[in-house]
């Protein structure tokens, strides 16, 4: 499943030729729950010996189109996971005292320690995506904007973060449906912004974007994922592998127990 999900470095991610609807040979619905039960609990388990090891993290990138899933797949797959050891940071639009740093100042301070698992929901990608889609920059400012992010990935991987890069990719149909959904549904309502309904009639448009911005950072130290998102079933199962098999790579140990502590016995 990994290697059709992944985005070789220098290669493009052609997706317009990934089916968003596509099941990765899960059968249906129950069958995709029943998958991820195992990966939820492997993964609590491996994050748990992460947390002990304390000498490497694991930093977990989520980016799609609005209604893509990734609030979702946060609740789905990481329900298993110890919330001391585990954190989620939402990128908002930049503050005044964010603007007066480099756009990746607040980026690298979110990143996560060591033994720690951080969620990305949104990330550093909205300073190439975003700002190119909403003209927020000129082109020669986030032109030279992915070269800075993979020296950055760079410096994270090389200082023992494991990156696992995620593109939620939905169909305009069913981005239309949910966002229908929130529309109608006052608990789901909240979510929803002008900007939402403006940038789904841009889909084509963002997509492009995306197709660029992901071929120009899919690296070996920091490969992009295409996951199909329009069935949640999939969409969960096919992050939890990658999180477990990112895990699995590192194969974090537990440490020894204090001296006197094997042997000890409780009167």
């Amino acid at each position: 499943m990994i290697s059709k999900l992944r985005v070789e470095p220098g290669s493009a991610p052609q997706l317009a030729r990934r089916d968003p609807a596509g099941r990765l040979d899960i059968p249906g619905k129950e069958e995709g729950k029943a998958l991820l039960q195992p990966l939820v609990a492997e993964l609590g388990v491996l994050q748990n010996r992460l947390a002990a090891e304390a000498a490497r993290s694991v930093l977990l990138i989520l980016q799609g189109l609005d209604a893509s899933g990734k609030d979702g797949t946060i609740r789905n797959v990481l329900t298993g996971i110890n919330p001391q050891c585990c954190r989620v940071v939402a990128f908002k639009e930049p503050t005044s005292t964010d603007l007066a740093h480099d756009y990746l100042w607040r980026v690298h301070a979110a990143c996560p320690a060591r033994g720690e698992i951080a969620i990305f929901n949104r990330s550093h990608y909205e300073d190439v995506v975003a700002v190119r889609a909403h003209r927020l920059q000129p082109a020669k400012v986030w032109r030279r904007r992915p070269q800075h992010i993979c020296a950055f990935e760079r410096l994270l991987s090389d200082e023992g973060t494991t990156i696992v890069k995620v593109f939620l990719h939905v169909s305009q149909n069913e981005q239309r449906r949910r966002l229908q959904e929130r529309l109608d549904d006052p608990e789901k309502g909240w979510k929803l912004r002008q900007s939402d309904l403006d940038d789904h009639a841009r889909y084509d448009e963002l997509m492009a974007i995306y197709e660029d911005t992901i071929g120009a950072t899919s690296t070996k130290w920091a490969p992009w994922h295409i996951v199909p998102a329009d069935h949640n079933w999939v969409r969960n199962v096919a992050v939890a592998r990658l999180l477990v098999d990112a895990l699995r790579r590192l194969d974090p140990t537990l440490p020894p127990r204090p001296p006197g502590i094997a042997d000890a016995k409780l009167a």
